[in-house]
């Protein structure tokens, strides 16, 4: 039991720093998660962590609560969600509530407003240098550069959601490996019975 506290402790810390040092939403939070998760603690090895990425994707929330929540009870189960997902929202409501409550002194102040258009870039750099990282890991073919050319145009330009983006790009897969299944292996070796007596054991 006292193992799986400093665990729980050592999860808390970790998220609560990534919500703490995150700017810009959750998508920013993706190559400070990555750092922490597989580079640091090697919990999560890369290929696991991208195919996270696709699922919180297609779910309804907070892309850092539900990163958050998975990587969570991947750890350490239905405990680990819950601290990972409250340590990550923490800072944000700290610090939220302090704006809130000192919102009209310093609203349109020009020192703040520069240090909010001072924030943006590095916002911009983080989300860019995430994409980066979790691009190396993949194995790229001209199909996937296809794929992602046409959902970066759907997004940017047709204002499509990334949600049926993803759900589009998991049928079309869906479709292709059934597809290069049938033609790997001929439809009358798929039907052909399994013979008994003698051929069975000899197949076995």
């Amino acid at each position: 039991m006292q193992k799986k506290v400093a665990k729980l402790g050592q999860l808390f810390t970790i998220f609560f720093r990534i919500g703490l040092f995150t700017f810009g939403g959750g998508f920013a939070m993706i190559p400070l998660i990555r750092r922490e998760l597989v580079d640091k603690q090697g919990w999560i090895d890369e290929e696991r962590f991208i195919d996270a990425i696709s699922v919180t994707q297609i779910v309804p929330g907070a892309v850092a609560i539900n990163l958050s929540i998975f990587f969570g009870y991947r750890l350490l189960g239905l405990a680990g969600a819950v601290v990972a997902a409250f340590a990550v929202a923490l800072p944000s409501f700290l610090i939220i509530l302090g704006f809130a409550a000192f919102f009209n002194n310093f609203s349109g102040h020009p020192l703040v407003d520069r240090i909010f258009m001072g924030i943006r870039p590095a916002i911009v750099a983080l989300i860019l240098y995430g994409g980066y990282q979790l691009s190396k890991s993949v194995k790229w073919t001209g199909s996937l550069v296809l794929t992602t050319v046409l959902a970066l145009l759907a997004t940017s330009f047709f204002n499509i959601s990334p949600v049926l983006i993803i759900l589009l790009v998991l049928l079309i897969t869906f479709i292709n490996h059934l597809f290069r299944v049938g033609r790997i292996i001929p439809a009358e070796d798929r039907q052909k019975p399994v013979k008994e007596g003698r051929d069975a054991e000899s197949i076995a």
